[in-house]
């Protein structure tokens, strides 16, 4: 049962980029999100959609956008706290990990100074922060802990570097996890093996939860709601088994549609949503989804849908769903 009180509440997040022309790029439009302590939240979509830029956002990792809205988290408002005040919440209270750990790896440290630097620079002794740093990749499953502290980014396959980014996330033992991605560069089987190593973590500790993925069957077995996004605004939210079962909106159908499945044919093509997302900035008016979806029509065009109720705690963002609205509504 979620507490009362979300530990993460975002409100009417917008996002612009000022291009070098001198012109605004809106990147995400009025984003909403409730978080709740131990509650697992998958953001979905395609590359431009504006998940990573809504990610950095909490943590105040684009200092060159121009934002708008409020980010509580524990009741405190994030978009104007002292920039210090926000240093001392990353890593303590939320973690975030990216999406491609080689890069994000300094190539010349060994992986122990790496992990256990997020504990010395908080005034934990060089001993106990490397006691502590052996610990976490046991559970994270590298085998040999103690002495591939003295390893190197290089030396570490794909999902161990993923590991290693995860432990550098949570060893402080944050609230919240943001997991950027985490599983992009790597192929199927050792998706799975970090997805479970995520998936088992976060359970024990109970931690909080926000996984970001362009790939719907990846958060299948792991998110307990999903917020699907397009071109910076949520086109679809809910419980994770309402989504997958009872899609409401095009894009969402045509993601789930693109998913292989098992008894699929070797000879049959996979669907695609046809065209491109568009880019950020250049929407015009009515539903920015319109000129890929087949069952457009005028209004699309004329008028951008609201975000509307179409069953408990799910809600789309389409003039025609494929399920029937609810009589209640949430703006946005």
């Amino acid at each position: 049962m979620l507490s009362s009180r979300p530990i993460l509440e975002i409100n009417n997040l917008s996002i612009d980029f000022r291009t070098k022309d001198g012109a605004e790029r809106k990147v995400l439009e009025n984003f909403n999100l409730r978080l709740y302590e131990g509650q697992r939240i998958a953001v979905v979509g395609e590359s431009g959609s504006g998940k990573t830029v809504m990610a950095s956002s909490i943590l105040r990792l684009l200092p060159e956008a121009h934002s708008s809205g409020e980010i509580l988290f524990k009741g405190e408002n994030l978009m104007v706290a002292t920039s210090r005040r926000v240093s001392e919440i990353r890593g303590a209270e939320i973690g975030m990990t990216f999406q491609d750990p080689l890069s994000s790896l300094n190539p010349i440290m060994t992986i122990g100074d790496q992990v256990s630097e997020v504990l010395r620079i908080r005034g934990v002794s060089k001993k106990e922060a490397s006691d502590r740093t052996v610990v976490l990749l046991q559970e994270l499953g590298i085998e040999d802990a103690p002495n591939r502290l003295n390893s190197y980014p290089y030396e570490f396959s794909g999902g161990m570097r993923q590991r290693v980014l995860l432990a550098m996330s949570v060893i402080a033992s944050p609230s919240i996890l943001i997991a950027d991605e985490p599983t992009t560069a790597l192929d199927v089987r050792v998706q799975a093996q970090v997805m479970a190593t995520i998936n088992q973590f976060t359970s024990k500790r109970n931690l909080a939860t926000i996984f970001i993925s362009h790939d719907l069957s990846v958060v299948a077995g792991f998110a307990d709601y999903v917020v699907v996004m397009y071109a910076g605004r949520v086109v679809e939210e809910g419980p994770v088994d309402e989504i997958f079962y009872r899609p409401a909106h095009p894009y969402t159908r045509g993601l789930l549609d693109s998913i292989p499945s098992i008894d699929q044919s070797s000879e049959k093509r996979l669907n695609s949503i046809p065209g491109v997302t568009p880019e950020p900035g250049h929407r015009s008016s009515g539903c920015v989804f319109r000129d890929r979806c087949d069952s457009a029509q005028e209004t699309c065009s004329a008028k951008a849908p609201e975000l509307l109720t179409t069953g408990e705690k799910h809600l789309v963002r389409c003039h025609f769903p494929l399920l029937p609205l609810s009589t209640s509504r949430n703006m946005g």
